[in-house]
Order: C-alpha cells, then sequence, then structure tokens
C-alpha cells in the first residue's frame, strides 16, 4: 500500500524537476537524486504490498522500512509545499530592467527560506539513502523476480457499453426472495409490519431489499415511501426529518419551511399527524442497535392502513426487539448455491470478452475460485470484477487463484469479504488507489456527489492528463472504472445514464478507513474523539464539537473536509489559514460559516474552495492571490457580487454561484445569479460559469464572455431585449459547450436567440426562460441535443413540427405558456427516443394528439394545469412502453372520465402501470382494478 504513496509523489517530483528547474537552483541535483532512490525502492514496495495484501510473514523488520518510507515520503512532500509557498510566491521571469530589478529582489528575498530546503533536502536524501540501502540488507526481492506481477495499466471501456450499476440481469438469486418479500408486504394484515431481512455482512441484503422497495407493484401500493440508511451512528431527528421530506417529495409536496429546525417530539407529532390515512412502507437500511426499534416506533404509527416497516440488519436481536410491539416477519438470507454463484461470477468475469461464458480452458481454475468465495455474492462479484481486467490465460487465472488461497481458506464471514476486496485494491494502479481511498474521507452512508468528488480528485493531482480529454472526462472514467470493480456503489443516475451520486458500501468503507490509517492518507476525526496524532496530510472532520477542533492546529494538513459541525465562530476562523497554509482542498460545504477571513490569499496551494450552502456573503479581494485555485463553489450561499479580482485566476475552471429559493413557486425570480465583472475573458480555462447576472455587465461582459472558449455549461440571468445580439455571438464562440440555460429578465422580455447562426455543435441539454418571438431555427440541428426545457416562450407556432426528428432527445419540458396554440400534435415516427414528456401550464391548449407510432420509447408523461384540455388524448394507448403518467390540477370533468369503474375514458390510460391524478389544494385516491395503480399526491 505504501507504493500508492509513493508513486504520485515521483509523479511530483518529476513535474517539480521540469517546471521548476529556475526556482530550485542549487538543489535540483539534490532532487533528482532523491526521485531516483525512490524510484529504486518502488520495486520493492510494490513486492512488499502484495506480500501484505496476501498475509504473508514479511517479518517486522520488513513492516518497519516499509513505516520509514511512508514517513520519508511525508516530509518529501511537505517540503515541496513548503518550499513552494515561500519561494515561489512571486514570478522572478518579468523582462527588462524593471524585470531584473524585481528578479534581484526576489532572490535576496528568498534567500534563506532556499537555505533552510536545501538543509532540509539533504537531510531527506540522506535518509532516503539508508532507507534504500537497508532494503537490500533485508534482501527484498523486487516485482521484476517476485510473486506478484507489475499492475497493468487501465484499458478504460466506453462509458455508454459499461454497465454503471446492476440491473435485474445482473443479480441471480433473489427471485424467490423477492417474490416472498413483495407478497409480504402488499398482502396480509392491515396491522402495521416489520418486514425484515437478516443475515451476515456481504451476502446482499441491501441489494435485495432494494429491488423490492423499487418493485412497480410496492412503489404503486403505497402511498408514501421512504428509504433510510440508518447505519451505526445516527441521530433519531435526521432520521424522522428524512423519512418526512421523502414522503413529502413522492407525494410532490413542499416540506415545512420550519422541518429542520423541530426536535424529535414535533418530528413525531408531525409524522403522526401526516399519516392516519395513509399506506406507507419506510425501509431501515443497515440497523446495528436493539434499541432502535424504540426510538422509531411511535412516529411510524398502525393505522390500519397496512404499512409496513423493512429492516436489514446483520443482528437477529434487532428483529426479535420488534416483536415486543409489532407483527413480524423475517427473512433470513441464505448465501448463493454454487449454480448462482457461478451464473454471476461469468457475468462479471466474462462480461466483454466472452458474452458471459467462462472459456473452457479456465473451467477448472474458476470453479475452484468461485467455491472459495463460499456463496458471498460480494465476493463473487469483486473477484468477477478484477478478473474482468485481466487477460483470459491460464496463467493469470492461477495467480490469481494462488494468491485468494491465503484468503479464503478461513471461515467465509466479514474479515474474509474484507481480504477480498482488499486484493481488488491493491489490483488497482496508484492513482486509482488514491481516488479510492479519497471516498473514505466522506462519513459512512454519505451519498457523495459524483461531481464534488471528480473536483476534488482534480485538485488533490490524482487525474492524469491524455490528450484529447480533459481532466474531468478522465476523472469520470476514473469513477466508472470504480464502479465496473463494484468497489463503488451508485445511489442516483441521471436520465441520460450518467451517475450523479454514488457512495462506499459500509464494509468497503471500514476496509479503507484502515488502508487510509496505514499510509497515513487521512485522519477522520470523528465526533469520540477528543485528539489525533501521528502523520497527517489530510483530515476528514464528522460531527466534531468545536471544543475539539479548536484544538486541531497541524499546519501540514493539505486537505480538510467538513461534516456535521455544530459551529465555526469567528475567533476561530480569523487564524484558521495561518494555521491550515499548505491546504489544496478547502470544503465548508453545509457548514455553519457565516464570513471568509481576509488573508484568505495565504493558501498558495488552494486548488479547490467551496461555500456551498453557508452563510458567507462576500468575498475578500485577496482571493485573487489564489493563483492554482480550479473550483470555486458558491452555489446556495449568500454572495451576489464577485469581486473583479477573480478575473486574475487563470486557473480557474469552474465558478459556481447562484442561489435558488425554496419558499416561492416556480418564476423567474426564484433563483439568483451572481454579479461579475469585465475581463472575466482571461479565465481561458473556465468550463462551467452557472449563474451569471448579466443585468449590470452590459455588452462589454458578454463580449468578454466569448473569450471562454473552453466552457463546458454556461448560465445566464436577467437577459434584457438589448444586449441578446452580443450573447449570441459569444454563445457562437463557445464550441465545447454542453449545456446553456438563458432566462429572460421578466416574462414579457423578447428573447431573440435567432441570430446564432453556428451553434456549438456538442450543445446536449438546453433551458430557455423567456419571450421567443420564433423558435429559433439552430434548435432542430443540434444532432446531441438531450434536453430540451422551454418556459414562457409564447410560441404560436407548434414547435414539435421542428424538433420531432431529434434523434437523440430523451427529455422535452413545455411549460408556462411556452405554447399558445390550441393543439399539439405529436406524428408517426417523431421523438424516436423521447423517455420523459412535460407538457404544464399551457392555458391555451385544447388538444393532444399522440398518433400510433409516435414517441415509441417514452416512459413518463406529465400533462398538468391546462384548463382547456377537458378529454384525456386518446392516443395515449398507443404508448406501449409507458410506465408512469400524471395529471396535475386538470379539469374536473377530465378527471371524472379516468374513474376505473365507470370513466369512459380509463380504457385509454389502464394498460400505465402508475397513473398519478394530483391536485396542489386537495387530493382523492381512486383504485383502480387490472393492476393499475391511481395514486393521487399533492405536489
Amino acid at each position: 500500500m505504501t507504493e500508492a504513496v509513493v508513486s504520485p509523489l515521483i509523479d511530483r517530483m518529476v513535474t517539480l524537476l521540469n517546471q521548476e528547474a529556475k526556482l530550485l537552483g542549487g538543489i535540483h541535483v539534490e532532487v533528482a537524486d532523491i526521485k531516483d532512490e525512490l524510484e529504486s525502492i518502488q520495486s520493492f514496495l510494490k513486492d512488499a504490498d502484495a506480500r501484505a495484501a496476501a498475509e504473508q510473514d514479511i517479518g517486522e523488520g520488513v513492516k518497519t522500512w516499509v513505516k520509514q518510507v511512508r514517513e520519508v515520503a511525508f516530509h518529501i512532500d511537505v517540503a515541496i509545499d513548503q518550499y513552494l509557498a515561500q519561494v515561489a510566491l512571486h514570478d522572478p521571469h518579468r523582462r527588462g530592467f524593471r524585470g531584473f530589478l524585481q528578479k534581484t529582489t526576489h532572490l535576496l528575498k528568498t534567500m534563506i527560506p532556499r537555505h533552510k530546503i536545501a538543509t532540509k533536502i539533504q537531510e531527506i536524501k540522506a535518509s532516503v539513502q539508508k532507507i534504500n540501502e537497508r532494503s537490500k540488507r533485508y534482501g527484498f526481492q523486487s516485482t521484476a523476480q517476485g510473486w506478484s506481477s507489475e499492475a497493468r495499466s487501465i484499458s478504460w471501456n466506453d462509458p455508454r457499453k459499461d454497465s454503471l450499476y446492476l440491473d435485474d440481469a445482473d443479480v441471480v438469486g433473489i427471485e424467490s426472495p423477492k417474490d416472498e418479500l413483495i407478497g409480504w408486504l402488499v398482502e396480509g394484515s392491515p396491522h402495521r409490519t416489520v418486514v425484515s431481512v437478516v443475515g451476515m455482512g456481504g451476502l446482499g441484503k441491501t441489494t435485495l431489499t432494494k429491488k423490492v422497495y423499487d418493485h412497480q407493484r410496492v412503489r404503486g401500493h403505497f402511498d408514501c415511501h421512504a428509504w433510510i440508511s440508518v447505519s451505526q451512528f445516527f441521530k433519531i431527528e435526521d432520521l424522522l426529518r428524512s423519512i418526512m421530506k421523502q414522503f413529502c417529495k413522492g407525494r410532490e409536496e413542499i416540506p415545512l419551511s420550519e422541518i429542520d429546525a423541530m426536535d424529535e417530539q414535533l418530528l413525531v407529532n408531525k409524522l403522526r399527524d401526516y399519516l392516519p390515512e395513509k399506506r406507507y412502507v419506510v425501509v431501515f437500511d443497515d440497523v446495528w442497535k436493539i434499541d432502535f426499534w424504540d426510538n422509531i416506533k411511535n412516529s411510524l404509527p398502525d393505522n390500519h392502513r397496512g404499512g409496513r416497516i423493512m429492516i436489514t440488519t446483520r443482528n437477529r436481536e434487532v428483529v426479535d426487539y420488534c416483536k415486543k410491539s409489532s407483527y413480524v416477519h423475517v427473512y433470513e438470507l441464505q448465501p448463493l448455491p454454487w449454480d448462482k454463484a457461478w451464473e454471476l461470477f461469468c457475468k462479471r468475469a466474462f462480461q466483454i470478452d466472452f458474452e458471459g461464458h467462462c472459456p473452457p480452458v479456465l473451467e477448472k481454475l474458476s470453479h475452484d475460485i468461485v467455491e472459495k468465495c463460499g456463496g458471498l455474492p460480494l465476493a463473487v462479484v469483486a473477484i468477477g470484477g478484477l478478473l474482468s481486467t485481466k487477460d483470459k490465460t491460464i496463467f493469470e487465472w492461477k495467480n490469481l487463484h494462488d494468491s485468494l488461497g491465503f484468503e479464503f481458506g478461513r471461515n467465509p464471514h466479514l474479515s474474509s469479504v474484507n481480504k477480498i476486496l482488499s486484493l481488488s485494491f491493491e489490483d488497482l494502479p496508484h492513482n486509482l488507489k488514491s481516488c479510492f481511498l479519497y471516498l473514505g474521507m466522506y462519513p459512512e452512508d454519505y451519498s457523495i456527489n459524483c461531481i464534488r468528488l471528480i473536483r476534488q480528485w482534480i485538485a488533490e493531482g490524482f487525474v492524469k492528463e491524455v490528450e484529447g480529454k480533459t481532466l474531468e472526462e478522465i476523472a469520470q472514467e476514473y469513477l466508472n472504472e470504480l464502479i465496473h470493480r463494484s468497489l463503488v456503489q451508485v445511489l442516483l443516475v441521471d436520465f441520460d445514464g450518467k451517475v450523479r451520486q454514488c457512495r462506499l458500501h459500509d464494509l468497503l468503507h471500514e476496509i479503507v478507513l484502515q488502508k487510509m490509517k496505514d499510509l497515513s492518507f487521512c485522519h477522520v476525526l470523528l465526533k469520540q474523539e477528543s485528539s489525533f496524532e501521528g502523520l497527517i496530510r489530510r483530515m476528514s472532520v464528522d460531527r466534531v464539537s468545536y471544543n475539539v477542533l479548536k484544538g486541531v492546529k497541524e499546519k501540514k494538513i493539505h486537505s480538510l473536509l467538513l461534516f456535521d459541525l455544530d459551529e465555526l465562530p469567528k475567533s476561530f476562523m480569523s487564524s484558521f489559514f495561518a494555521d491550515f497554509k499548505l491546504l489544496k482542498v478547502m470544503d465548508f460545504e453545509n457548514a455553519p460559516l457565516d464570513h471568509i477571513p481576509k488573508d484568505i490569499g495565504s493558501l498558495f496551494h488552494l486548488r479547490y474552495l467551496s461555500l456551498r450552502n453557508t452563510k458567507v456573503k462576500e468575498l475578500p479581494k485577496s482571493i485573487a492571490k489564489l493563483q492554482y485555485l480550479e473550483t470555486l463553489d458558491l452555489k446556495q450561499s449568500l454572495v451576489s457580487d464577485i469581486p473583479v479580482e477573480i478575473n486574475k485566476l487563470h486557473k480557474l475552471r469552474h465558478l459556481i454561484a447562484y442561489y435558488r429559493d425554496y419558499k416561492i413557486g416556480f418564476s423567474l425570480t426564484r433563483e439568483k445569479g451572481v454579479k461579475i465583472q469585465k475581463g472575466v475573458g482571461c479565465l481561458v480555462e473556465l468550463q462551467k460559469l452557472y449563474h451569471v447576472d448579466l443585468n449590470c455587465g452590459g455588452v462589454d461582459l458578454i463580449k468578454d464572455m466569448g473569450k471562454l472558449s473552453q466552457l463546458r455549461k454556461l448560465g445566464v440571468k436577467n437577459l434584457s431585449k438589448e444586449i441578446m445580439r452580443a450573447l449570441c455571438a459569444s454563445i457562437e464562440m463557445m464550441n465545447h459547450l454542453h449545456s446553456l440555460s438563458i432566462t429572460s429578465i421578466s416574462e414579457y422580455e423578447i428573447i431573440d436567440l435567432q441570430s446564432i447562426s453556428t451553434p456549438p455543435q456538442c450543445l446536449q441539454r438546453l433551458y430557455i426562460k423567456g419571450h421567443l418571438e420564433k423558435f429559433p431555427d439552430w434548435i432542430p440541428k443540434l444532432q446531441h441535443l438531450v434536453r430540451l426545457r422551454i418556459y414562457w416562450s409564447r410560441l404560436n407556432e407548434d414547435p414539435l413540427k421542428a424538433l420531432q426528428n431529434l434523434p437523440n432527445l430523451l427529455e422535452l419540458t413545455i411549460s408556462k405558456n411556452a405554447y399558445n396554440g390550441e393543439q399539439l400534435h405529436f406524428k408517426i415516427g417523431g421523438f424516436p427516443k423521447l423517455k420523459m414528456l412535460t407538457l404544464r401550464d399551457l392555458d391555451v391548449l385544447f388538444s393532444l394528439i399522440i398518433d400510433e407510432g409516435a414517441l415509441p420509447l417514452l416512459e413518463k408523461l406529465v400533462i398538468g394545469h391546462s384548463l382547456q384540455l377537458k378529454e384525456v388524448p386518446s392516443g395515449i394507448q398507443h404508448l406501449r412502453n409507458l410506465k408512469e403518467l400524471a395529471f396535475i390540477d386538470m379539469p374536473k370533468e377530465f378527471n371524472e372520465s379516468l374513474d376505473p369503474q365507470q370513466g369512459p375514458r380509463y380504457w385509454i390510460v389502464k394498460h400505465v402501470p402508475i397513473v398519478y391524478l394530483s391536485h396542489t389544494r386537495f387530493a382523492q385516491e381512486i383504485t383502480a382494478p387490472m393492476g393499475t395503480t391511481f395514486s393521487v399526491p399533492s405536489i
């Protein structure tokens, strides 16, 4: 594992030698010597790591040697940071006599720091040489001659072809338990019932329960749904709050604004008041403590409506405790039978090369490997995923088979799974090892925003450049590979198949925490801790009180993530940056923070700064000194004006700065952008700028934005008619733009987009909020467009004619009087790939026609608040792939026509599995025959 620390350090030293040769001066040779020594040590480390992973007896001498290598690597990394911070704060390479004077002055000022670093480098060099000599005395065997094989380079598969998450076809052995659990949920007693899945870690309790929870029969049977990850440490108020929010979200209701401030008793009362007439299902995943039932039983009452509570746990006593006050069903999950384990293994190991079938030459070895997995799905998936990246040869299979013998000769319980998953970790290249370990900085059961994670990886330097790709695209491939290897679980996939949220399984989180500790990769400071010691390069602070946090004065930390803090007072923040001068990643997201100290510019190395969802109102002008800053995330902060000094941040890649007021309804004023100054065109590496208030910047600002040729995502607010031509000209220059959001200053302000003659051809997402006199001619030419949403456009011509042949359009929204015509006609063959269609608040719409053969792949259709549309469109019966249909705030006669018993239009929708009839002011439940579920949630 130490090789994962040394390899990136060598890469960093190579970069330092190449880019900072003049600054290093007399110590250039010394740094080069250290790099060479480390490269010599590296091969021995690979062998030591492989043996340690297999739990071979490597001896105390080797363990001590490995520990010393880690420590010296830590000191080298710190020395490089300190040197750059002290010496390279100013650029001495200026032209002319003035530049000569500045350079001379700079050299004089930095003479002492140079002397100090030279001395430090000499000490480090001597230590590394001694370590290398010691390795030879121990007789370490290099990987070229030894037991383990060289880590192979990753061959990235096309993400569009890779399976990013398990669908029904990729899960085996759960058909019978799934059917039984579904029966327990939707049938039987009207009394509240606990349905439990019990078994050892790694058996797939969560996977099975999620399939049951997501099943159409379950989703349609219950009025309210909630999935709660409990974990070992939880606050009952957080669990109750999450239940209430999920109930409201599923029924498209707005949660009470004061819910975040409620205590436990108030939350219990609110849930009890909310549920009397509703049939609910709540899943509590991964319950550990037997007294958990006492905490939640009163909040989910027995209302005799068939309420169900599902619990997954490793501890049978948790379920037995529930019997004190509830009906209980227990399903004890068993290991996979051999044939199912073999089927799962083949799907994972041979899904690409042999279409899921094992070649005869590998059958015996593969049978032995599956046998050693002991029927644990987690182990089968992990080993199969690891082998899918290997050459399909007896040599490769035997190597892994032999190493697994050290792990599987014992009882196949949680410890065995940990060891197997550790082998998957050891098989990763060092950059992916660092990326994987980084997920451990997030708390247990934390839903990780994938974009946030990717930007932190880049800021850490984990992502290596590849010609023709952005760092973000490469990092996404890293994440896809970790998912493919079953090391990362997918929580949320967007409509276009991109993974948006992920997490570490509890077992993996435990493994990663131990590896981070062993490697001095990160210290996780938890609530129960009061102090820490040892080498610390990164720190994750989770639910720690201020009294503990204020004792943290570790100046060598370069990454700090904060979670669930009670307070961050000004007295602490006043000296914060002085205490953490080497920070590269500073994530204040959701922290109780209302200001940033003026000396933020002293953080020379800072690359990632997030103030998301804080109460910070202003950025200090010293932000101009953050020359390496790549990400500045101000979303949901109170910052409304960006200082002009930000234009000096030439390495900035992402500027996210807008505030959405969830207390008001959907409108143009609900979301506010930030004001920026002209000169922004200097930010040549900027990829995301979202959202900018253009009401103050004028034409000069917009022309500057045209220089941002690397932009992938742009959002602009408060557009007026006068500046539209300039904006269109700038958009034409953004050849890499993937996402564009345009919002006018008012509903009636005309925004003319017609002057765009050559739009960005790779545009995938387009949002237009404002009055369009004419539908732009260039939109139908966007061959890669996957999402289009238009609001308040007031079009007189049917836009469907222009859009129906877009080859990749997956989602279309026409809302808020975006169309003023009386009829919309979906013609045969139109919209070949559309999956989601929303038609709302179209006041004039009288008729909706759907030809047979139109919208062949449509899965979700939403029609709402179009009062002139009094008849259910007869073409809906042709939509055979439709899974979900929602009618929102439609006329009374429209809803009555859908009555399952006597409604004359019910036949049109009876084939749709889930149908919603919802009203914002009242709700009425309709029970339909023949399996169709009618639900009437408020929104």
